[in-house]
């Protein structure tokens, strides 16, 4: 749902940023493992019938260059990749940033979104780890909406706004 608010300074109208839709938060667990790497992460959204995906986060090694930059590894957050990673050009303002740690990490929604059912997902990948992918059906203007993993990620929430 687009929301946009006029306000009038001094006799001149002035357009107000439209107000999100809501917010994601991800959460990625603390494992207690010999070799802990932080995952890889994708946040991305999609039509319920199908369509193009649209890229929220993006958070891998943004600094490791060289013969092994940090883009090497993203082909490994399979489904991400297949639905339009491979095509998007990195790094991306406003997508792209370094890995993580444990912890919850919020990601607003974006507020060009036009209503209609949505499916959220969410993969990891770590290295010497596991792969996850999390899927959340979404209703757009954004109600509360909740799915879990069960080992590389934890809680993934919406929360309208």
């Amino acid at each position: 749902m687009r929301i946009l608010s006029l306000a009038v300074l001094g006799g001149a109208t002035v357009a107000a940023a439209p107000a999100t839709t809501g917010t994601v938060s991800v959460t990625i667990p603390r494992l207690s493992v010999a070799e802990y790497h932080r995952p890889y992460v994708a946040v991305w959204i999609e039509p319920a019938g199908g369509g193009a995906a649209r890229t929220l986060a993006l958070w891998y090694d943004v600094r490791k260059s060289g013969a092994e930059p940090g883009t090497k590894w993203l082909a490994d957050l399979r489904a991400w990749w297949r639905k339009g990673g491979r095509s998007l050009r990195l790094p991306t303002d406003g997508v792209s940033g370094a890995t993580r740690a444990p912890g919850t990490h919020t990601i607003k929604l974006p507020a060009d979104l036009r209503p209609g059912a949505y499916v959220l997902n969410v993969e990891a990948a770590r290295e010497t780890g596991g792969r996850e992918l999390v899927q959340v059906p979404l209703t757009v203007p954004a109600k509360a909406a909740r799915a879990g993993g069960s080992h590389e990620l934890g809680a993934v929430t919406v929360a309208a706004r």
